[in-house]
C-alpha cells in the first residue's frame, strides 16, 4: 500500500502553510451500498484532497475542498446553496474529517485504474463510505504516498509521538486491508437542489495553476457549454531505461540490500520500483568503478561512478539519491532506501572510496588519513539532519520574502533600491558577430557603475542606471598589444578605482597588459618573469579594486607571488614568492578585506594563508573534484569553492579549542577539528529534470558572494547552462531544503555577478545579450520554472535597450 516512508515534505513540497500533502484533482462521492437513499451521490464533481495540520500536537485532518468551475459558485448562490449531506465538518466548499483510525481510511491505487481514497461516514448507516476518486492523470504512487502520510498522522494521534521511528509494521495497523473491497462509486443521483445546468459530468483534469485562473481549455469549454469535454490523457509515467551490462569486476567494494525508487518527471515524486534490490559498487580496473543495481529478475541500472552522479546521503531518511546517465546522455534520478543506518554507512564509505580513487588515482586507505576520510564522507551527506519540523518549515517558506528583507536590512542590504519590474527590457542585444564571437567574460565595476563584457577582441561597456537597468555605453574595439597585435583577452581584472583593467593574452603566460579604460586602449605590457608563468591573478585584498592599490597577487601552478607593476624589468617581487616542490596544480585564488589568501587547486584541496611567503595556516583535504573558482567573505569567515557539479561553503571560524575565535587564515585548526564543508548544489531530482530539459550536464560558473564595503554577504550566485542560480545564506545556514532560486534563459549563461554593493540585482552575460535582472525575479525550482521559457519577441524602441550589431561593435569610444 505504501511508498517511501517519512519523505512527504521532501517528495511533495508544501502546498500551503498547513497542508502537508495533496491530490489536486478528483471527485468526492458518498456511497451507500445498502441504503434506500440511493447507491451513490456525487458531492463535489471537481475537488482536491489534503492532509492538513491542526493547532494541536499529533492532530491532523483529512480535507476535501471543492473547486468551482466558471460561474458555478454564482449559480449556487442564486439557488440558495446545496445540502451538505455528509458528516464532515465544514460548509458547502470544504469537508473536514479528523484523521483517526475510526475512519478506517483506505487507498486503492492500481496502475491501470483510477485511484480511490475511501473512509467511513461515521454519521451514516453501516457500510456508508466517502470516496475520493482521483482524476485519471493522478499517478498511483502519488495516491499511495497520500495514504502513507495519512497512516503516519493516525499513528501520531493514537500513540502521541512522532512517526519518524515508526516501522512499516507499525503503520500497517492503519492499512485496514481486512475491510471489504471498496465499492465502485457512480453518480446515479445528483445532489439535492443541483440545477441540471451543472449536473455531474466526467472528471476534468486540472493542475494547481489552472485553479488560479481559467485555462484556455476552460474558456473553450465555456463557449461550447453543450459539448462534453474530453478526458485528458493521463501523463505517461517516466519509464526506467534499459540497464547497461556491468563490466568484469576485479573487486567488490560493497553489496547491500535496499529499496529502489525512481524520480517520475510528471508527478514530481520518487516512485517505488522494487522493494528488494542489491546495490553493488565494484572496481573494474584502471581507476574505474561501477555501480550496479539488480532485482530478483531484472537488472535495473549500471552506472560508472563519476562526479556527475551527484551523490547525496541522508541518514535521517536512510536514503541515497543519485543521478544515472544513459549512453545517449539522458539523466534519471534514483533513490535507494536502506534498512538501517549501519547498512547505509557501509554503502556510503564504499561509494565515496570509489569516487575519490577515480578522481585522484590513488588508494583511499593509503592516501587519506582517517580524520580526512570523515571530512570527505560528511561533505556528501545531506546536511538537513536537524531540519525544522514541517509546520515551521512551511511557515518559513510562506514568510521568505519578508524575513529575507529583514535579514538583509540588519546586515547592510539596500532596501531603498528600486527593483526593475520588467527585466526583459533590460537585455541589451549585441547581435551576432560574423566571426562567431560571443560574450565570454564579465567584470562588474565598484566605483563607476559600469560593467565590462569581453567579446572576442572587443569589450562592451554598460552603464548601471539609477533604476537598476543596463544601458549600453560604448565598446572598445580591436584590443591589441602596445606592439599592435590584436588579441581576445583570456582573463580580466579591474583595478585602480576601475580606471584600469589587467588583461591576459592566450598563449602568453609570462606577460600581462594594462588597459587604460579612460582612453580605451592597452598602454602597458608587463613582463612578470622569464620562467614563472601567471596562471591566475587576484586583487591584493577584497576591495583593492576601489582604491589606488598598485600590487596584486599572481599564481603559477606551483607558486604564489606578488606582482608590482612599478618595478623596473620583471614585475614579480622575488622576496614575496613561495615556490612549492610538490605538484600542487593551483587553479583559483581569492582574498579577504584584510588581505588573507585562499588558494584552491585542480586536485580539490584548499589552503588558507595570512600572508605571502609562508606555508598555509590551514590545508583542507580534497573531495576529489577539481576546484574551478574560489571566493571569500570580506571578513574571512566564509570560503566558497566551486567545482563543476557543486559548491562548497566552509566556515573558517574556529568555534572551540585553544584558537577559538580565530580564523583558519590566522591559526591552524586542531588535528580533529577541520570545518565541515556545506556542499551546495541542485538536488538530484532537479538535476535530472534540468538535464531532461536541456540535454547537457551540470557545469557551474565560478560562484561568488554578493559584496560591497560595509555589506555582509547574504547571497551566493552561480550559473549552469541556461540557469542563473542563487543560494540564500540565511536558508543555507538554517539547514533549509532547496535553499536556492533559479531563472532560466533561452541561451547558456556565460558569466554572472552581483551589482557591487547589493545582492538585489544581478548582471548576466548571455552569448549575445547582457541583462540586469532583479534577484526577486528568480523562482523556486519547479518543473515549470526548469522548463524552457517561451520565446519572447524583442520589442523595438524599448528604452533603446536592443541595439543592432553595428551600433555595438562599431560605436566610437
Amino acid at each position: 500500500m505504501f511508498a517511501l516512508r517519512s519523505l512527504s515534505s521532501y517528495l511533495f513540497g508544501h502546498t500551503s502553510k498547513d497542508n502537508i500533502v495533496e491530490l489536486p484533482s478528483g471527485q468526492l462521492y458518498l456511497v451507500r451500498p445498502d441504503s434506500i437513499k440511493g447507491y451513490s451521490e456525487l458531492l463535489f464533481k471537481d475537488a482536491a484532497a489534503y492532509v492538513r495540520r491542526t493547532g494541536q500536537d499529533f492532530q491532523y485532518q483529512l480535507v476535501i475542498q471543492r473547486v468551482y468551475e466558471e460561474g458555478e459558485a454564482e449559480l449556487l448562490e442564486e439557488e440558495g446553496g446545496e445540502d451538505g449531506a455528509a458528516s464532515g465538518v465544514g460548509d458547502r466548499d470544504e469537508k473536514v474529517f479528523l484523521l483517526d483510525e475510526e475512519l478506517h481510511f483506505r487507498v486503492q491505487a492500481e496502475q491501470r485504474e483510477d485511484s480511490v481514497l475511501a473512509w467511513r461516514d461515521l454519521s451514516g448507516d453501516e457500510g456508508d463510505l466517502f470516496e475520493f476518486v482521483c482524476d485519471p492523470s493522478t499517478r498511483a504512487a502519488a495516491a499511495r504516498n497520500f495514504g502513507r502520510v495519512a497512516a503516519q498522522c493516525q499513528y501520531e494521534r493514537k500513540y502521541r509521538r512522532s512517526n519518524l521511528q515508526a516501522t512499516d509494521q507499525d503503520l500497517s495497523e492503519f492499512a485496514f486491508d481486512h475491510e471489504p473491497a471498496i465499492p465502485e462509486a457512480s453518480p446515479v443521483s445528483s445532489p439535492v437542489g443541483r440545477s441540471p445546468a451543472i449536473s455531474p459530468s466526467p472528471p476534468i483534469t486540472r493542475s494547481l495553476n489552472d485553479l488560479r485562473e481559467p485555462s484556455d481549455y476552460d474558456m473553450a469549454r465555456e463557449s461550447k457549454s453543450t459539448a462534453t469535454p474530453p478526458k485528458a490523457a493521463a501523463p505517461t509515467p517516466t519509464k526506467a531505461p534499459a540497464s547497461r551490462k556491468a563490466p568484469k569486476s576485479s573487486e567488490i567494494l560493497v553489496s547491500e540490500e535496499a529499496e529502489l525508487h525512481m524520480f517520475d518527471f510528471n508527478s514530481g515524486t520518487f516512485v517505488l520500483q522494487e522493494r528488494d534490490v542489491q546495490a553493488i559498487v565494484m572496481e573494474v580496473g584502471s581507476w574505474k568503478y561501477w555501480l550496479q543495481i539488480s532485482g530478483d529478475d531484472k537488472q535495473w541500472l549500471g552506472q560508472e561512478v563519476v562526479s556527475d552522479i551527484n551523490p547525496v546521503f541522508n541518514f535521517e531518511y536512510l536514503s541515497f539519491i543519485f543521478n544515472h546517465y544513459t549512453e545517449d546522455g539522458s539523466a534519471y534520478s534514483w533513490l535507494l532506501k536502506f534498512k538501517d543506518r549501519e547498512t547505509e554507512e557501509r554503502f556510503q564509505e564504499a561509494l565515496m572510496q570509489a569516487l575519490w580513487e577515480h578522481s585522484n588515482e590513488a588508494k583511499w586507505h593509503k592516501a587519506v588519513k582517517d580524520k580526512d576520510r570523515d571530512y570527505v564522507l560528511d561533505a556528501f551527506n545531506d546536511l538537513v539532519l536537524q531540519d525544522r519540523d514541517d509546520e515551521r518549515e512551511a511557515q518559513a517558506a510562506a514568510e521568505d520574502e519578508e524575513s529575507e528583507d529583514e535579514f538583509e536590512d540588519a546586515h547592510g542590504g539596500q532596501r531603498e533600491e528600486e527593483y526593475d519590474e520588467d527585466e526583459e527590457e533590460d537585455e541589451v542585444d549585441l547581435g551576432r558577430d560574423q566571426d562567431g564571437n560571443v560574450n565570454s567574460q564579465l567584470a562588474v565595476g565598484a566605483k563607476g557603475d559600469r560593467s565590462f563584457v569581453v567579446r572576442g577582441d572587443k569589450i562592451g561597456v554598460f552603464k548601471h542606471t539609477a533604476d537598476n537597468q543596463l544601458q549600453f555605453n560604448t565598446s572598445i574595439n580591436k584590443i591589441s598589444t602596445p606592439g599592435g597585435k590584436l588579441f581576445a583577452p583570456k582573463k580580466i581584472m579591474l583595478r585602480a578605482g576601475d580606471r584600469d583593467m589587467v588583461l591576459q593574452r592566450e598563449g602568453d603566460p609570462n606577460n600581462l597588459y594594462r588597459m587604460d579604460l579612460e582612453y580605451g586602449k592597452v598602454v602597458d605590457e608587463w613582463k612578470i618573469h622569464d620562467n614563472v608563468p601567471v596562471n591566475i591573478f587576484a586583487p591584493e585584498n577584497k576591495f583593492a579594486q576601489t582604491t589606488d592599490e598598485q600590487t596584486f597577487l599572481g599564481l603559477s601552478s606551483n607558486a604564489l607571488f606578488r606582482i608590482d607593476p612599478r618595478l623596473a624589468g620583471n614585475k614579480l617581487v622575488d622576496s614575496e614568492m613561495k615556490q612549492y616542490t610538490g605538484k600542487n596544480d593551483f587553479s583559483a585564488a581569492a582574498t579577504t578585506k584584510q588581505g588573507y589568501i585562499a588558494v584552491a587547486s585542480n586536485k580539490g584541496d584548499i589552503r588558507m594563508f595570512d600572508r605571502l611567503g609562508i606555508n598555509a595556516k590551514t590545508a583542507l583535504p580534497t573531495l576529489g573534484d577539481p576546484i574551478i573558482g574560489i571566493d571569500t567573505s570580506a571578513d574571512g569567515r566564509w570560503v566558497l569553492a566551486t567545482t563543476r557539479t557543486y559548491l562548497l561553503l566552509i566556515d573558517a571560524l574556529q568555534h572551540d579549542g585553544k584558537n577559538e575565535g580565530k580564523l583558519g587564515f590566522e591559526k591552524s585548526f586542531g588535528k580533529d577539528a577541520k570545518p565541515l564543508p556545506r556542499r551546495l548544489g541542485l538536488t538530484p531530482s532537479h538535476v535530472a529534470q534540468f538535464q531532461h530539459e536541456t540535454k547537457q550536464p551540470l557545469s557551474f560558473t565560478s560562484a561568488r558572494f554578493n559584496t560591497g564595503e560595509g555589506k555582509e554577504e547574504t547571497t551566493i550566485i552561480s550559473a549552469t547552462g541556461p540557469f542563473v542560480v542563487t543560494w540564500s545564506m540565511k536558508k543555507v545556514l538554517e539547514g533549509r531544503r532547496d535553499p536556492y532560486s533559479i531563472k532560466r534563459y533561452s541561451e547558456d549563461v556565460k558569466a554572472d555577478n552581483f551589482k557591487f554593493g547589493s545582492d538585489k540585482n544581478i548582471v548576466v552575460a548571455l552569448p549575445n545579450e547582457v541583462d540586469m535582472v532583479a534577484r526577486r525575479a528568480l523562482q523556486r525550482p519547479t518543473r515549470e520554472s526548469i522548463m524552457a521559457p517561451p520565446a519572447t519577441p524583442k520589442r523595438s524602441g524599448a528604452r533603446g535597450s536592443y541595439l543592432s550589431r553595428n551600433e555595438v561593435v562599431n560605436s566610437p569610444y
